[in-house]
């Protein structure tokens, strides 16, 4: 058994605002074979993020994986193309974009995007379509900061340790109790 939990990303709902950056920050950090940069005027693709953004008149918030530990993403993906590496799950070069993934991910953290290489469309051997490839949050994968954390202006974003999310909760209900 590991000795720790999967960390992830969370938004505070009550602090976003909408504006995107994390999407944009997350598109550029994983378009490196893309030749995207990280300046307004560099990208000659769409924006693949993985996270999503979802609206509503009450509430805004970028929905990412939150890394289960017992991923059922992983564990529907016939093509073993979901990975564990240390506490991050990402999806690798063999996804095939089947779907299975995104019906076994229950928040909805998985999407099915076409895949770029060298600013072109993949285009599917014998079909004459692009093909469509599985994003999901990796933690920036082998970067030190996470882009979408760094690029919010309202800090809505945090990366969440649940051991030690515990433990402050733990804090805070032995405190609210000292107050009755």
């Amino acid at each position: 058994m590991k000795e720790s939990f999967n960390t992830f990303v969370i938004a505070d709902p009550n602090k976003c605002i909408g504006c995107k950056a994390c999407e944009v920050a997350c598109s550029s950090v994983h378009n490196e074979e893309n030749n995207i940069g990280y300046t307004v005027g560099t990208m000659t693709t769409p924006v693949i993020p993985r996270l999503y953004l979802v609206k509503n008149e009450k509430f805004c918030a970028p929905i990412q994986c939150r890394h289960c530990e017992d991923a059922p993403c992983a564990n529907a993906c016939p093509n073993k193309a979901i990975k564990q590496e240390g506490d991050i799950i990402y999806i690798d070069e063999n996804c095939i974009g089947c779907k299975t993934c995104l019906m076994a991910c229950p928040i909805g953290a998985i999407e099915l995007l076409p895949h770029y290489k060298n600013e072109e469309k993949v285009i599917q051997l014998g079909l004459e379509e692009e093909k469509l490839i599985a994003y999901k949050c990796d933690l920036c994968k082998g970067k030190e900061t996470k882009a979408c954390i760094e690029a919010c202006p309202q800090n809505a974003l945090r990366l969440v340790d649940i051991k030690e999310d515990k433990k402050n909760k733990n804090i805070k209900a032995a405190l609210g109790l000292m107050n009755l």
